[in-house]
């Protein structure tokens, strides 16, 4: 079903107003508690004097909450416009983000900077990560090209496989590290957001919000293969080109996102499924509301961290698994995916 300019227009505003909402929400929650119209005045007064935060409420929300929002929405929409383009390409609504072993290979990165004490400088590790990540993709591509093209199950197969290589290091090294370094690992792997920063947001925003409006770009493309490759090369589509594209476009904002937080499921998975289901198959809206919405359930989801065990916080990926497990069954009995 293809949708009008208007839908799209007036669905993404509603869905924009109710992350202000969630953002605002999110401020005002957390051990010191802060009124919402005390979040709104700080907000106004600093966006329009520029002045650096003074008093405790103003160091508590624009010092340490908002950039972990900020960051947590960004994270979320990249991961869930990642998981929506994959899907797409791949024609499997199962599909995510990680498919392609990104996530191993930005594990290993991350645990590497880990034990070689890199992690003690506020962007060794997200480096790392993001280092590993790339590099995965690349060797992923390597092994998967059949001559010029692209095909898709030895793609998947070559994803898997060098997963499962890098997996299975990043296990043997938990096995055997005996310090406080066992910790780090194991909190990273569930997802993190306590350490965010501006400069976090600063480092992945050019290749999230670059990655998220190249794959928009290829909305009509995703539409046409949905259908068969075969249609939308009859349509005028390149497809291999744009397989390309999109593969790498995916595989990076997918890299830049886990590269300042951790793997975090479900995000991917779910988010681009959900919006299919009540948006339609149209990728020119399922791009955009999977990015709001995984920007949304992302933020609810970290706020959800941060305060139910306060002060103790809780790894993110562990209140999206608590979330996103049962769902995915309903969708599962629901739609007999």
């Amino acid at each position: 079903m293809i949708v009008s300019l208007k839908k799209i227009i007036i669905t993404c505003s509603l869905l924009l107003c109710l992350l202000l909402g969630t953002i605002l929400l999110s401020l005002s929650l957390g051990v010191a508690k802060v009124g919402g119209a005390q979040v709104i005045r700080i907000l106004i007064h600093h966006t329009l004097s520029f002045e650096s935060p003074a008093g405790p409420d103003e160091l508590i929300i624009l010092s340490v909450r908002l950039p972990r929002i900020l960051l947590a929405g960004l994270v979320g929409a990249a991961l869930a416009v990642a998981g929506c383009s994959f899907q797409g390409l791949l024609r499997n609504p199962l599909a995510d983000p990680y498919i392609l072993g990104v996530s191993s290979g930005s594990a290993f990165g991350a645990v590497s900077a880990i034990l070689l004490g890199l992690s003690a400088t506020s962007l060794g590790m997200p480096l790392a990560s993001f280092c590993g990540a790339i590099i995965t993709v690349m060797l992923v591509f390597h092994v998967g090209k059949v001559g010029r093209g692209l095909h898709t199950n030895t793609l998947l197969l070559a994803g898997v496989i060098i997963s499962a290589f890098f997996s299975a290091i990043i296990m043997f090294i938990i096995s055997v590290v005996q310090n406080e370094d066992l910790h780090k690992i194991v909190f990273w792997l569930m997802g993190d957001f306590s350490a965010s920063n501006y400069q976090f947001i600063l480092i992945i925003l050019p290749y999230t919000t670059g990655g998220m409006l190249a794959l928009y770009s290829y909305a009509r493309g995703l539409n046409l293969i949905v259908m068969g490759e075969e249609t939308a090369v009859q349509l005028g589509i390149d497809v291999e080109r744009m397989k390309k594209g999109a593969y790498l476009f995916a595989s990076l904002i997918t890299a830049a996102a886990v590269s300042v937080c951790g793997l975090i499921g479900f995000v991917g998975l779910i988010i681009p499924h959900a919006m299919r289901m009540l948006f339609g198959p149209d990728h020119r809206l399922l791009i955009p509301t999977s990015a709001l919405v995984g920007a949304i359930f992302l933020i609810i989801s970290d706020t959800i961290a941060r305060t139910i065990a306060a002060p103790t916080e809780l790894p993110v990926g562990a209140v999206t698994a608590a979330f996103g497990a049962p769902f995915f069954i309903y969708l599962l009995k629901r739609r007999r995916v």
